[in-house]
């Protein structure tokens, strides 16, 4: 894994067409993830190598992903537009999209994100969407104390392809579409981190190892400086740990940190391109706890150091889900949200509509 980079903006150092094949990796890999974690949600440990049989607290068919991806997918959905996600528009747009899908979409949901996406729905005042999820997820921190629930880290895998030329407007807007729901900065600060971990992945030479690809403490800059050193100190917990992740991973860090690790391990063996990903999020499930959140974060990000193309066709094959959509689905939208952010919200429009070809190097 990569040291953190000396310059505080890295531009794409590859061709948009290595740049869309990693993109669409992401939320597939979510999904393969979330799947493959959902019959193993805080059941006893598997020992086995773990399959996407289905069941799980949807109950979910086979392949079936839950509302981790449900979420990341209501999220792609406007940042496959190519608008800035941190704008009041966009974040409007967004919570509209997961109040809408509390609605009528979702299947299980996690509590805390349960609770304040309904405390917004009951808001009868005039304010905007995001204004009332963001003042019910407020309540929550102020009643609870507590805001940082790991729900939130799958969804950064899509917050990382939104604007992939620029490591500032990432973390902005991963930061802001994290306050919705989750406003413990702690919450904030994880989602940065793996933002721009899938950033860096997506972007980097066509010529690296995956595992070069990936630099975790390459986003440590972008945090406020007085959480630096703490981050750093976590960050070297889990690399040092993987052989033991924590056993609690409902906590934004502790999941952030098994997430890590199940990387971590997958690397240090050095298993073909061909069995890494496969490898990586069998070790996130066989860890325990929140199995479908930490393997859906998992494969956001082995998914962008490894590209579409080395995620298991059999596992490609099966996922499927809200609002009914398969993996070609997002491939389509993985890659879309990457060019997007390249070429622009106008461009992308035109696009959409046939007005313009958007392939070519970036």
């Amino acid at each position: 894994m990569k040291k953190p980079p000396t310059s505080s903006l890295q531009k794409p150092r590859a061709t948009r067409v290595d740049i869309a094949t990693r993109a669409a990796g992401v939320l597939i890999g979510t999904a393969c993830g979330d799947a493959l974690g959902v019959p193993y949600e805080f059941a006893p440990k598997v020992q086995v190598t773990p399959s996407m049989r289905g069941g799980g607290m949807g109950p979910y068919a086979a392949g079936e992903w839950s509302d981790d991806t449900q979420l990341a997918v209501a999220l792609a959905e406007v940042a496959v537009t190519g608008a800035n996600l941190a704008t009041k528009a966009s974040l409007d747009n967004i919570a509209e999209r997961m109040l809408r899908w509390l609605k009528g979409g979702a299947t299980d949901v996690d509590s805390q994100t349960r609770v304040i996406l309904q405390g917004a729905l009951d808001d009868e005042g005039p304010r905007s969407p995001a204004h009332k999820l963001a003042a019910s997820a407020a309540y929550f921190h102020k009643r609870t104390g507590r805001s940082a629930g790991n729900g939130i880290l799958p969804r950064a895998g899509v917050l990382g392809l939104s604007r992939v030329e620029s490591r500032q407007l990432t973390a902005e807007a991963a930061r802001a579409v994290s306050c919705l729901t989750h406003p413990d900065p702690l919450a904030g600060d994880a989602v940065v981190l793996w933002a721009e971990a899938v950033r860096y992945a997506v972007t980097s030479p066509p010529g690296s190892t995956w595992a070069g690809r990936i630099n975790i403490e390459g986003g440590i800059d972008l945090l406020p400086l007085h959480r630096q050193a703490q981050w750093r100190e976590w960050v070297r917990d889990a690399l040092e740990r993987y052989f033991a992740p924590p056993s609690d991973n409902t906590y934004v860090v502790s999941a952030f940190q098994a997430a890590l690790g199940a990387i971590a391990a997958t690397a240090l063996e050095e298993v073909p391109d061909t069995e890494a990903f496969e490898q990586a999020l069998s070790r996130a499930v066989q860890a325990g706890g929140d199995t479908d959140t930490v393997a859906a974060t998992v494969g956001a990000l082995m998914g962008a150091a490894l590209g579409a193309p080395q995620i298991p066709q059999k596992w490609v094959n099966k996922v499927h889900g809200w609002p009914g959509l398969t993996a070609s689905d997002l491939y389509d939208l993985g890659a879309g949200i990457a060019i997007a952010g390249i070429v622009g919200e106008e461009a992308m429009a035109q696009a959409l509509v046939g007005e313009i070809d958007l392939e070519g190097d970036a």
